[in-house]
């Protein structure tokens, strides 16, 4: 692998959290200090619901600059805002609604749009946001997950279609867990522009795979959390003992 990734264990899900939290401040806060502006793109499912719970509470309801913070989605199901799947719902409803944010700071894939369009129309709003002279926007935070088959967004094992390297956001047609979904992920293209990405890893059941992603052999159509190379950002992986027990 191209980087040594920066590796972070933590002796529960609950410190693992903070330590998250604190990260995210740092970055947020560093960006704004900057740019005038931080960008973070988010993941869903369920390791991060304790951190978002986290966010939305007193603790850092004064200590982030949360006018400044600019809300983008790695990736999203094509469901409805208020279905349970939804990974833009479950953050407003744990952070954004207790918070004043403006709708402009918010960013979310439209999962009421058929996958195609609503890949096409993502993408064309990140463009917006590039720099001058840049195609693509580079985040300032990217929070990424991995599943117990080593898949990150929505990038699942066996993925070989070309679009992942030409394309910023693609449909997907998955069935994680048993449950056969419609989604919309970002590629690889532009996470990997990055300036800081964290992998946020927790549990026994994840520990197999987090070992093979971090020090197996290359192999990132069976592995596609190896996709993620910031090319000139920094890589953190955070992860709880647990995750961590065969490192």
């Amino acid at each position: 692998m191209k980087n040594q990734p920066d590796i972070r264990i933590y002796p529960n899900l609950s410190a693992l959290e903070d330590a998250v939290a604190q990260h995210f401040l740092l970055a947020t806060t560093q960006a704004v200090q900057q740019r005038n502006h931080a960008l973070i793109a988010l993941s869903g499912g369920s390791t991060p619901l304790g951190l978002f719970h986290l966010l939305g509470g007193d603790a850092y309801r004064t200590t982030l600059p949360w006018q400044q913070i600019h809300f983008f989605w790695v990736d999203e199901r094509c469901v409805p805002p208020q279905d349970e799947q939804s990974n833009y719902g479950q953050f407003k409803k744990n952070v954004l609604d207790l918070l004043n944010i403006s709708d402009k700071q918010v960013h979310p894939i439209d999962g009421a749009l058929p996958p195609e369009q609503a890949a096409d129309r993502y993408q064309e709003m990140l463009r917006s946001w590039a720099e001058e002279g840049q195609e693509l926007p580079r985040f300032d935070w990217v929070l990424l997950g991995m599943g117990n088959d080593g898949h990150t967004a929505s990038l699942f094992p066996g993925q070989t279609h070309s679009l992942i390297l030409q394309r910023a956001v693609i449909p997907v047609t998955a069935d994680y867990d048993g449950r056969p979904a419609q989604r919309v992920t970002q590629t690889p293209l532009i996470l990997n522009l990055a300036r800081q990405v964290v992998f946020m890893v927790s549990g026994k059941a994840k520990a197999e795979r987090l070992r093979e992603v971090l020090q197996g052999d290359p192999d990132p159509l069976r592995l596609p959390a190896q996709r993620i190379q910031p090319v000139e950002g920094r890589l953190v992986w955070m992860v709880d003992e647990a995750a961590a027990s065969q490192l």
